[in-house]
């Protein structure tokens, strides 16, 4: 079209940079392992199983307060956890590392 950019407006320019004092993003998803106890931060409105056909589940399976067990450290951030009734991939903003007593 005669005219035209080849350039795409609207498209994201770099990311902007982290506040001083502030943790950068990837930094917190390293502290997480297998084996790791977790507590979810918030509730998301829906859980996504960690099956190899994932489904939407309810969020009210998980207790606020349950301690879960991560079980597999997944792309883009993803983690599946196992809690007391299935194991779910939740991200990790939404989870906090546990101080389990031995």
């Amino acid at each position: 079209m005669p005219g035209s950019s080849p350039i795409i407006s609207g498209s994201p320019g770099p990311a902007p940079a982290a506040e001083p004092g502030e943790v950068p993003s990837l930094a917190p998803e390293m502290e997480l392992e297998v084996g790791t106890a977790v507590r979810l931060i918030g509730l998301p409105p829906y859980l996504k199983t960690a099956d190899p056909m994932p489904m939407l589940r309810p969020s009210d399976l998980v207790d606020s307060e349950e301690i879960g067990q991560v079980v597999e450290v997944r792309a883009l951030g993803q983690f599946a956890v196992r809690f007391r009734r299935g194991a779910f991939l939740l991200s990790r903003a939404d989870l906090s590392p546990v101080e389990t007593p031995d």
